[in-house]
């Protein structure tokens, strides 16, 4: 298999706090993986860092180039989305305002990306009954829903996606997992930031455990399943 993203050896620090201590990690074209772990052990930082967010050191490699020192836009443009946990709508647009702004720049009538506002609106037909209302009055569900069709209408090749079913209905949770499929099998990678076990275990080709700012773990649902000991020592609360 390819790499897509190949991190190595990644420290990233707020300030003169130290919150990443060498992390390791490759996410192949094509797959879904998920990084676990309690809330404060680095997972959100360990995007952010991809994304250019967090003063870091180390190797991340995008595609076979070095992203480190890249401004986050840079970043964007070669193809890495990235759907924030606080969603990051633009309240005072509308919905179709909100997913037109994440096209993206350049991309002509004979440049067209794999995502369109249509399939938007099928994936997600509550987006397209809302498209001329103010995304600040959506619901957190539809929020989450618009966050990650702007993503898409970048046409990202791996998409990292920071906790998506936070403060979600059960009902629309198992929406997500079936969008997130649908992506793979339109040759998008995934890496998926997620305190719901049971939703990453279920649409994951492997899995890492992050604690204390390192990985702890790294292999396939089974395996981690199998793992009683690691789940109660990294894991469950």
């Amino acid at each position: 298999m390819t790499a897509i993203l190949e991190i190595r050896d990644l420290h990233a620090y707020y300030g003169k706090s130290h919150v990443l201590h060498g992390v390791d990690m490759i996410i192949n074209e094509g797959e879904i993986v998920s990084l676990l772990g309690r809330n404060g052990v680095g997972r959100s930082t360990t995007v952010k860092a991809a994304m250019g967010q967090v003063n870091s050191t180390g190797s991340i490699m995008f595609k076979g180039k070095e992203i480190i020192g890249l401004k986050a836009f840079e970043i964007a443009h070669m193809g890495l989305g990235y759907v924030p946990e606080n969603r990051d709508i633009f309240p005072s647009l509308t919905v179709e305002q909100n997913l037109i702004l994440g096209e993206k720049p350049g991309r002509g009538a004979n440049k067209r990306g794999r995502w369109s506002l249509d399939d938007m609106y099928q994936m997600f037909p509550r987006l397209r009954e809302r498209q001329h209302t103010q995304a600040g009055v959506l619901s957190g569900g539809e929020q989450q829903m618009l966050t990650l069709c702007r993503t898409l209408m970048g046409d990202p090749d791996l998409i990292m996606i920071d906790e998506p079913t936070e403060g979600l209905a059960p009902k629309i949770v198992g929406l997500v997992a079936e969008y997130l499929n649908e992506l793979k099998n339109r040759g998008i990678s995934i890496l998926l930031v997620e305190q719901k076990l049971a939703i990453a275990l279920e649409i994951s080709q492997r899995v890492y455990v992050m604690g204390h700012g390192a990985i702890v773990f790294e292999g396939t649902p089974a395996q981690l399943k199998e793992n009683a000991a690691l789940r109660k020592e990294w894991l469950e609360v």
